[in-house]
């Protein structure tokens, strides 16, 4: 049967992918879960002065988890660092079921971020190595299903049985998702092989991590104390502490938009950034400017979701149909979808429930389009001795950079409210970014295709280099 005619949820991929699409789901969950029983567990565990740190905790240690492990795998494979961060990451969540203080709380959330950040790159590995160019766009359009399903649901239920019963059983609840996980696919991951790279310092690249981790960790303290003099000079040493690392382990090029994989790297990192900050800000205008109610306000922004699984699936079956020819045009008019979508909320005083969930329901349309064909462009440009990496990089663009954005949106709210504008004035503003960030996106998207023989021909006609 070839894999034009075949599923991901075929006998040969079945387990597999109910694997994979689980792993996502415990990890989006319980990320997402996190935001809303956040205030009851630094409440519970007087740290309320340590708030911050249960959501930058996680994002620090992911990034080590990220980068690190994309080069274990290009030496070694994937079994064996899937295997580690599944557990790690059940030990982190058994920490946080069980945390006495805060200080253990955080910890917790460092090895959850640790965890996750490795599985995730593992899974991206297993979905380059296990299925065919054709399946590729169908199992990356559940991964993203998986991921956006939570957002929708997690929350809420989160809040339910922290309302309940405790938080804690937040915590407990995702364990059965992991262990079952774990069963249907740590025997297909024993299988995959890749090739091992040559030349490759492990050593060089963890230091990267670390000092990448560094200055990130030092820039989001100093967006914190925005718009004091300390502050500033915080955030521009970790500005500069972060740059160095991220030149070094992202493909050459990438902060250039150079054609190719560091354009396809730069295209996500900023559409899946502008995207998720958006989320964050459109609910905070809807309930605070707006005044409607958390409920309604989660309502809206679960209809982006929606369209985002719509288009997800049935990306899968226009890849099919088009046998891939039309990925870089789909990749592109989702960039240009988004941007429409953030355009549409960016004016927050005119915003009503109805011009919301058209805006939403149109970037949901965007992300559908651009983030699943993204990783499978990428992964088409890459041989099977680079395919870690390749992963570690994709998973960097859907964590980091989001991660990093919502900081720095934050502070430009505070800067603006500081500098004596109104809370819709300094949304506008923070809207302004993200519609900024897509802008960039969009040109990056039109230098995803690789240099062909034609285009290096005409540049060198043109006395250009090839960038």
């Amino acid at each position: 049967m070839s894999s034009h005619s075949q599923s991901i949820f075929s006998p040969r991929y079945f387990a597999l992918s109910i694997g994979i699409i689980l792993s996502v789901m415990a990890v989006g969950f319980e990320g997402l879960s996190v935001t809303t029983i956040a205030p009851s567990i630094a409440g519970d565990l007087n740290g309320l002065n340590l708030f911050g740190w249960i959501f930058s905790t996680y994002l620090l240690a992911q990034i080590i988890g990220t980068l690190v492990v994309g080069r274990i795998i290009d030496r070694r494979g994937p079994a064996v660092p899937f295997t580690l961060a599944l557990l790690l990451f059940i030990v982190g969540l058994v920490a946080a079921a069980t945390a006495g203080d805060m200080y253990t709380m955080i910890a917790s959330r460092a090895m959850q971020g640790l965890g996750a950040g490795a599985m995730m790159t593992c899974v991206y590995t297993a979905i380059s190595l296990s299925y065919p160019d054709e399946l590729r766009a169908k199992i990356l359009g559940a991964f993203g299903t998986a991921y956006v399903l939570p957002s929708m649901l997690g929350p809420f239920v989160a809040g339910l049985i922290a309302d309940q019963w405790s938080w804690r059983f937040v915590f407990w609840g995702i364990l059965p998702i992991l262990l079952i996980s774990a069963l249907l696919s740590l025997s297909a991951f024993t299988k995959l092989k890749s090739q091992p790279t040559q030349g490759g310092n492990g050593s060089a690249a963890t230091w990267m991590a670390l000092l990448l981790t560094i200055g990130t960790g030092i820039l989001l303290v100093g967006l914190g104390k925005l718009p004091t003099i300390i502050g500033l000079v915080i955030v521009l040493v970790g500005g500069v502490l972060m740059v160095y690392p991220l030149r070094k382990l992202l493909p050459e090029g990438t902060l250039a938009f150079r054609r190719g994989m560091p354009a396809i790297l730069a295209t996500r990192g900023l559409f899946f950034a502008a995207y998720t900050s958006t989320q964050n800000f459109l609910v905070l205008a809807l309930i605070e400017v707006k005044g409607i109610t958390p409920s309604q306000a989660g309502l809206i922004v679960a209809s982006a979701a929606l369209s985002w699984c719509v288009i997800a699936y049935l990306q899968g079956r226009w890849d099919s149909a088009d046998q891939g020819r039309g990925r870089l045009t789909r990749i592109i008019l989702g960039v240009f979808l988004l941007a429409i979508g953030i355009t549409i909320v960016f004016w927050v005083p005119v915003v009503t429930v109805t011009v919301a969930v058209i805006g939403q329901i149109i970037a949901g349309i965007g992300i559908g389009l651009a983030h699943p064909i993204s990783g499978v462009v990428a992964f088409s440009q890459t041989g099977e001795a680079g395919v870690g990496k390749t992963s570690a990089n994709l998973q960097f663009a859907d964590s980091f950079t989001p991660g990093v954005v919502i900081g720095i949106g934050g502070s430009i709210l505070v800067v603006c409210q500081a500098g004596g504008m109104s809370l819709q004035s300094g949304l506008i503003v923070t809207m302004g970014f993200h519609l900024l960030l897509i802008v960039l996106s969009l040109i990056a998207s039109t230098r995803i295709a690789p240099v062909t023989e034609q285009i290096r021909t005409g540049l060198q006609s043109l006395g250009l280099k090839n960038k």
